[in-house]
């Protein structure tokens, strides 16, 4: 390790100044919250500019003579740092990561600040780790003897003062601010050409006592609402016509479904052609996702997704406004679909999302209007929901779907054209479908909040009512049966933080057995009922046991990070997925702890369940619109896995349960029925049919006569606008 001793204890590159002695990262000159080992990580790469620095080095310095936990420590320090930077993993400007090596730092430090004559050169201190504890780090030594400046030229105070003055502030926090406060969901905003007025689709409105989305207008400092259409509807999306005359839209509504235009101050509305995505296949954002249209600045195309007879994903199209023939953009090979068209202000430019896979995969792709052949702006990401320009096309802003622990959770991010670097954007609540003013720059979104309650009925009478346990007016799922039947473990937010509850088979006698303070959720029962296990989903996950009579979770010590535990049959192992950065897929670890081992070779596997007779493992390939897969135990570890055999197509990876002999599941084609799948006859049967979409968790009785599941309850969403936006 380079001796850091003689030199100056400030370092800066780029737009950040990192204080050795002090423990502090400016940026801009503004202090950040960012210390601890994120800080001490850097200190060391700082170091050691353009030298790569391993991991066992960083080992060594930071957490000697340890074993748990060091790759999970080291790898929440660095991505906290590229956070605080900015940076990121794929297009590396600070911190570059070698795999299985170490990291490298890869920026560009300015030359030291030489001291005029009399100031004396304070010593760097160097990052000592903590000997014995793991959790809590060594502050950092002091240099002995207090060394004091005696002469401070004034030439030195007038070129510091000068050069806090030529640094730019730091942004001023954005504050988003209701445009509605409408009952129910406010969705798909879409500004003006002169950005005084906001398009929208409502649901809210009584008249026709039917429910569904109808076309709006209103006006920025205004409450007058203008209805422009009266056809209840799954889902409208809307898109201002250039000179602000018309608002074109697309409407999906089974066979009315198609592209239509309005005027912008009322009047009769017209089809300009049918389309055929089938909402009745999608979760609810899917559903506006897959509406999104954009018109062009020239007025002269209204780009659009669609999905052709006998496809089957969904590709973007132009319509012509003046003869109303369509033609498709070109496909690049890797897309299986394409979605979310959104044209640049100036015109030159169709920008879009590339779905890689079925499982939500996709990369941003611009098209040059003139031009042949799109380019691609990495990073991939996965459940992209929205897509939008900044006034001066040089970003693209999104927002990007999370499914976790049965909760639906969503946020805006922004990516810089040119060079693909991307930034996430801090507002409360989920966010979702954005659109910026091209005359203003002002952004809206959609705000978007669910709630999810857990219901149990009678498999031997499924057409008797089902009854909700433990009412709350916060989201609860993933309800799990006790081994004896008698007791049920949840997940819920009836504390105001996710946590693992349980009560009693009838809701009754609720005790929270997960620590108050962190999150955590996806409990499951050890086989001989005096266990739960969970986890905690943040840092790529933690997985904690939980003893039911005492009440106090442990963590799980094993050598890999890893979500959505369950364990074996015997309660010799648990089974977890991993979705650190190094290492994907599934594993399975000793049940009181110890190294993991790789379950199959897929690398996005989750919801593991092993049958009963032992044998063999089931699991979800995905998050969403899943297909089940097994992987044989006499195999392991890391064989590859099987489909086939007509293991069913799930909506996503929380709602199928094995039972003795089958698999209760809800199906991707239709998702708010429950089927069966008998594993001995490969037939499907109906169980029953509700009226909502079903969240997070599968759980049958051990007597065979009770499900557990939950179910998507109130969903309320308002356009949330930011001024001052850019």
């Amino acid at each position: 390790m380079a001796e850091t001793a003689h030199q100056l204890r400030l370092l800066r590159f780029g737009d950040f100044e990192a204080d050795l002695r002090s423990g502090e990262l400016r940026k801009a000159g503004v202090r950040l919250k960012f210390g601890g080992q994120p800080f001490q990580v850097l200190s060391i790469l700082l170091e050691q500019p353009g030298e790569v620095v391993t991991r066992e080095e960083l080992q060594k310095r930071l957490w000697p003579d340890t074993f748990v936990d060091v790759d999970h420590n080291l790898n929440t320090a660095i991505n906290k740092i590229r956070e605080a930077l900015g940076d990121s993993a794929e297009r590396p400007r600070f911190v570059e990561t070698l795999p299985r090596r170490g990291y490298r730092f890869i920026g560009e430090l300015e030359a030291p600040v030489q001291p005029v004559a009399g100031t004396v050169i304070e010593p760097v201190i160097t990052v000592e780790p903590a000997r014995g504890s793991r959790s809590r780090p060594r502050w950092w030594k002091v240099a002995a003897g207090a060394l004091f400046i005696s002469v401070v030229a004034l030439t030195t105070v007038v070129a510091y003062r000068w050069h806090q003055e030529q640094r730019p502030q730091e942004q001023a926090a954005l504050t988003a601010v209701p445009f509605t406060a409408l009952s129910e969901e406010a969705i798909s905003p879409a500004f003006s050409p002169d950005g005084s007025r906001i398009a929208f689709a409502w649901n809210g409105d009584p008249a026709h006592g039917v429910k569904g989305f109808d076309l709006y207008v209103k006006a920025l400092g205004s409450e007058t609402l203008l209805r422009l259409t009266q056809h209840p509807s799954e889902s409208i999306s809307p898109a201002w016509s250039p000179d602000g005359t018309q608002i074109a839209f697309q409407r999906l509504s089974g066979g009315d479904s198609g592209i239509y235009v309005v005027p912008a101050l009322g009047g009769p509305e017209r089809k300009l052609r049918s389309t055929g995505i089938p909402s009745d296949n999608f979760s609810w954002f899917s559903w506006h996702s897959l509406a999104l249209i954009s018109w062009s600045p020239d007025g002269k195309w209204i780009a659009f997704a669609d999905r052709a007879p006998g496809e089957e994903y969904g590709r973007i199209y132009l319509l012509s406004t003046e003869t109303l023939e369509t033609k498709q953009v070109p496909i690049s090979p890797k897309c299986v679909g394409e979605g979310m068209p959104a044209f640049s202000n100036n015109g030159e430019y169709l920008a879009y999302w590339c779905f890689l896979s079925e499982n939500g995969e996709a990369v941003l792709q611009t098209l040059p209007i003139r031009g042949s052949q799109p380019k691609t702006i990495p990073p991939s990401r996965r459940f992209p929901n929205g897509l939008t320009w900044s006034a001066d096309d040089e970003k693209l802003f999104y927002s990007l779907i999370s499914i976790a622990n049965g909760t639906t959770t969503s946020e805006l991010s922004q990516v810089t054209v040119a060079n693909g670097s991307t930034k996430q954007l801090a507002f409360a609540g989920g966010a979702m479908l954005p659109a910026v003013s091209a005359r203003n720059g002002e952004l809206a979104y959609s705000s978007l909040s669910t709630s999810l309650n857990i219901w149990r009925r009678d498999l031997l009478h499924p057409e008797s009512p089902a009854v909700e346990l433990m009412p709350s007016s916060r989201a609860q799922f993933d309800a799990q049966y006790s081994p004896d039947g008698k007791r049920i473990a949840f997940g819920s937010y009836r504390s105001g933080i996710q946590g693992v509850w349980i009560s009693a088979d009838d809701g009754s006698n609720l005790v929270q057995i997960s620590n108050p303070n962190e999150e955590s959720g996806s409990p499951q029962w050890s086989p001989d009922g005096n266990k739960i296990v969970f986890d905690s989903p943040r840092d790529h996950g933690k997985i904690y046991v939980a003893d039911v009579g005492e009440g106090k979770p442990r963590r799980l010590v094993t050598n890999i990070s890893g979500i959505r535990p369950h364990w074996s049959r015997d309660g010799k192992w648990i089974y977890f997925s991993s979705n650190g950065p190094d290492k994907t897929g599934l594993y399975r670890c000793p049940a009181a702890g110890g190294k993991a081992l790789a379950l199959s070779q897929d690398t996005d596997g989750l919801v593991a369940q092993e049958s009963f007779d032992g044998k063999t493992v089931y699991f979800a390939s995905s998050t969403a619109r899943t297909v089940l897969r097994k992987v044989s135990l006499r195999a392991l570890p890391g064989t590859a896995s099987e489909g086939g055999d007509g293991l069913p197509r799930v909506n996503n990876a929380g709602v199928w349960a094995l039972s003795p002999g089958g698999i209760y599941f809800v199906p991707a084609d239709a998702p708010r029925s429950l089927r069966y799948f008998d594993l001995a006859t490969r037939q499907v049967r109906p169980i029953f049919e509700v009226d909502k979409f079903f969240g997070s968790g599968l759980s049958v009785s051990p007597d065979g006569r009770w499900i557990l599941y939950t179910l998507v309850g109130d969903v309320n969403s308002d356009i949330m606008l930011v001024n001052h936006f850019q």
